[in-house]
């Protein structure tokens, strides 16, 4: 059994930053990919950032490149999406993902969080 555990959502002003961890844990036999993903009210799961289990590889969707950073912290053995200059469009359930491969589909990814939630308030 493989847990998905995210942290560090919350209530922000336009402008401002969050830092949301993502840990795997349980009956773990490799580094996973880990993906991020989110879901506003009334719309779709979409692809946020994806990063390799090397962390040399990442991936953004467009609306958060240049502001998103995602990396591992192998002194925590977590995932770690830094999320700056924030805009109320980012408000959504942020979901973690883990997965083989770091790909942009939400398909490819085994194991799932809950998800926290990001408000942005202008």
């Amino acid at each position: 059994q493989v847990r998905v555990v995210e942290s560090g959502g919350g209530l922000v002003q336009v402008g401002g930053s969050l830092r949301l961890t993502c840990t795997v844990s349980g009956n773990i036999v490799a580094r996973y990919a880990m993906g991020w993903f989110r879901q506003a009210p009334g719309k779709q799961r979409e692809f946020v950032a994806t990063i390799s289990s090397s962390g040399g590889y990442t991936e953004y969707a467009g609306s958060v490149k240049g502001r998103f950073t995602v990396f591992n912290d192998d002194a925590e053995n977590t995932v770690v999406l830094q999320m700056n200059s924030l805009k109320p469009e980012d408000t959504a359930i942020y979901y973690c993902a883990a997965g083989i491969l770091p790909v942009l589909g939400a398909s490819q990814y085994d194991y799932w969080g809950q998800g926290t939630q990001v408000t942005v308030s202008s």
